[in-house]
């Protein structure tokens, strides 16, 4: 199951980050160096991944401006004996063939991830939300691409999460083990109570699919929210093909809230080559002001 393709959904309006998200789409927003999205759009490269869709909505241009040649600011770098930058700006755009489709009706993640069919055509494809920050040694979705290939199905990034997160995402029901960190998955459900739920390990923000779900998704009423949920049809996909769920090395950041944005950007700060040892020591004598404050 060599997977060519792969969606990133960006087309939600990014309320929990408001006002930076009035004007900036959340995805765009800076993480260090880079913006949250092209950090995404690195891991789907990673493993192999040749052409990116990106579901877009309105406000987003700027996505589309950043994935695109700009002749004069490289000009202007070259003019200015900045080749590194003209460079590095020339590679953005280079990664990937990257195509952009709009959602225009705001119906849910399953909704969107129909959209991209007619791109995806009668092969496996990868998906990756959009402001789900994944950091591992292996890129995470190079671990579910292997698991795919090596058990022939379907897979999903899950982690084990507490009660009061469990509620929030989807709850996975697993099987029988198929090898280290990765299990059958027999069903699932959407942001489930705590009577609901069928386990603590939650789907994550990565998936690789088979075509099987377009028909699926095509078919499926609107769930929570009044939206069509790509978990609820994922959960019939499951009753027609096998699925497994990944339990990912690599910690994930969701930069789509303020707390789970903050927390990356020191991470990947501390991990900077230009930024890292200064912020430490900032963060250190911080601490240290603050206990003496105290």
């Amino acid at each position: 199951m060599k997977i060519r393709k792969a969606i990133i959904p960006a087309a939600g309006l990014g309320t929990r980050l408001l006002p930076n998200t009035k004007s900036i789409p959340k995805e765009m927003l800076p993480l260090v160096d880079k913006p949250v999205l092209q950090y995404i759009v690195e891991e789907a490269v990673a493993a192999g991944v040749e052409q990116i869709l990106i579901i877009t909505n309105r406000g987003k241009s700027p996505i589309e401006d950043y994935f695109d040649y700009t002749p004069d600011l490289e000009e202007r770098l070259l003019k200015d004996g900045k080749e590194k930058e003209a460079r590095t700006i020339r590679e953005v755009a280079d990664m990937a063939d990257v195509l952009f489709l709009r959602q225009k009706e705001t119906k849910g993640l399953g909704h969107a991830v129909w959209r991209a069919k007619s791109f995806v055509g009668n092969e496996p494809f990868a998906v990756l939300l959009g402001d789900d920050i994944m950091l591992g040694e292996k890129p995470v979705l190079k671990q579910l691409v292997d698991a795919s290939e090596a058990n022939s199905c379907s897979a999903v990034a899950i982690h084990e999460v507490p009660d009061e997160l469990i509620v929030k995402y989807s709850s996975v029901l697993l099987q029988e083990k198929l090898s280290d960190r990765v299990y059958r998955i027999s069903d699932m459900n959407e942001k489930p109570t705590l009577e609901e739920k069928f386990s603590n390990f939650a789907i994550l923000g990565r998936y690789v699919l088979t075509p099987a779900i377009f028909d699926i998704l095509e078919h499926t009423a609107p769930g929570r929210n009044n939206e069509i949920q790509l978990t609820d049809g994922m959960k019939e996909l499951v009753r027609h093909e096998p699925m497994c769920g990944v339990d990912f090395e690599g910690r994930r950041y969701d930069t789509g809230n303020l707390k789970g944005y903050l927390e990356a950007i020191i991470d990947f700060a501390l991990r900077n080559e230009e930024a890292g040892d200064w912020l430490r020591e900032f963060i250190l004598a911080k601490a240290d002001l603050l206990r003496t404050q105290n």
